[in-house]
């Protein structure tokens, strides 16, 4: 059964799949921009218009308090356990449409086939739509994937956006009884696991030619917030050698980052937030305040190169007499993905007659929510324009989108040829 739907055809999956991908992108918080931030607007069109879909594919469907959309595709046996399927439908401010809202897409067109062919499998599928993963809106990120594992945190509610608003005051506007976020937790005996598709967000697919990867795992993180503090004087009467430039030294300590990530697998180091406190152009800079983001596919990997670039901190204030301050403010372990969902995967592709690549995530994904609660896995899937994500340049095509598809359908009609057996 599985060879036979599954290679059923090229561009089987894919038209539907780009024409749905358009079509939730009308709706955005920006006329020129694609931007769906948590309970914004926007953000409660697109989870009705998904409502919709999903029902209209077949499943029951509910819209928890935290604003996930679930569609529940329903086995012949009422009594089957459950496999997960799903993304984000949140955005960025001016993204893609493609980011997140892929692994929505590409399984809504398998359950839509399933349902017309009137197919039934010997376990229920949900498709979550989980309805924020980013955290634009909230410093947090994976609101919905972090209540449906039961690893939502009380402290997210006191968190609040750019206007001051905590999470807290916006969920009870909406009617949200906080003490109920809890009961969201999916218990982990109902389920078979949760395996989630999305766009690569990098060039290594389009490099090597290849339409789609299974993920191995995703990368541990560790930030910290630098203040560096040197000494503010005229820019055109202190002399180069009598400076304790907090500027000069931040860029030292930056260039520091990228010489201890260069060349290491998975490692990568960011700053991706640099600021010169009342900084003017003839003052030589008394404070520099940066970010940081040091990333790998192992803990160990990550934390020796965090140990060394904080080493390199230090030595580089007291050569250049200033004085640095770096604080940590978040650490997320490597997550290592299901290998009996990886194996099946790549199974299904090379059915299919391709050879997927084996890559770690270096970005995080609900998966690694989720992967506290049940085996988990991930398939990326090549875009173009050089892999740019988080981009309104963000691309895939009609094509990989379908081969996408058939791979995860052949996934799951043999993860049903398993469960029959």
């Amino acid at each position: 059964m599985a060879g036979t739907e599954a290679r059923a055809g090229a561009n089987t999956f894919g038209p539907r799949i780009m024409s749905l991908a358009d079509y939730l992108a009308q709706w955005s918080e920006q006329r020129d921009a694609l931007t769906v931030t948590y309970l914004s607007e926007a953000h409660k069109k697109v989870a009705a218009e998904l409502g919709q879909l999903l029902r209209a594919a077949g499943m029951q469907v509910r819209t928890d308090v935290i604003g996930n959309v679930i569609g529940r595709y329903e086995a012949a046996n009422p009594d089957a356990n459950t496999l997960l399927l799903g993304s984000h439908y949140d955005t960025v401010r001016n993204g893609g449409k493609y980011d997140g809202r892929l692994g929505i897409l590409v399984p809504l067109a398998l359950i839509e086939h399933l349902n017309r062919t009137k197919q039934k499998l010997p376990f229920h599928i949900e498709l979550c739509c989980f309805s924020e993963e980013e955290g634009v809106r909230f410093p947090i990120g994976y609101l919905g994937s972090q209540a449906i594992a039961g690893k939502f945190d009380p402290k997210n509610l006191d968190a609040t956006d750019d206007n001051g608003v905590p999470l807290r005051k916006v969920l009870e506007d909406a009617s949200v009884d906080l003490k109920s976020i809890a009961s969201l937790a999916r218990k982990a005996d109902d389920l078979i696991g949760y395996v989630e598709l999305h766009i690569e967000q990098g060039p290594s697919l389009l490099n090597a030619n290849v339409p789609v990867a299974v993920v191995t795992g995703i990368a541990g993180a560790v930030r910290h917030r630098v203040v560096v503090e040197g000494e503010p004087g005229h820019a055109g009467t202190v002399a180069m050698q009598f400076r304790h430039d907090a500027g000069a030294a931040a860029a030292e300590m930056i260039l520091a980052i990228e010489t201890r990530c260069l060349g290491v697998p998975s490692l990568v180091g960011t700053v991706g937030q640099l600021l010169v406190p009342n900084g003017a152009m003839n003052v030589i800079p008394g404070r520099c305040e940066f970010s940081t983001d040091i990333r790998a596919s192992t803990n160990e990997v990550r934390d020796a190169a965090a140990k060394d670039i904080l080493a390199a901190f230090e030595e580089i204030a007291k050569r250049r007499g200033v004085k640095v301050k770096a604080e940590e403010v978040l650490r997320m372990s490597a997550i290592p993905l299901s290998p009996y969902f990886q194996e099946r995967l790549k199974a299904a592709a090379e059915r299919l007659g391709v050879t997927p690549l084996m890559l770690p995530s270096g970005a995080g994904h609900d998966a690694a929510m989720m992967s506290a609660l049940t085996q988990s896995a991930m398939m990326f899937v090549r875009c173009g324009n050089g892999g740019v994500s988080h981009s309104p340049l963000e691309i895939i095509t009609e094509e990989d989108a379908d081969f996408a598809a058939r791979v995860l359908f052949d996934f799951l009609l043999n993860l049903a040829e398993e469960h029959n057996a």
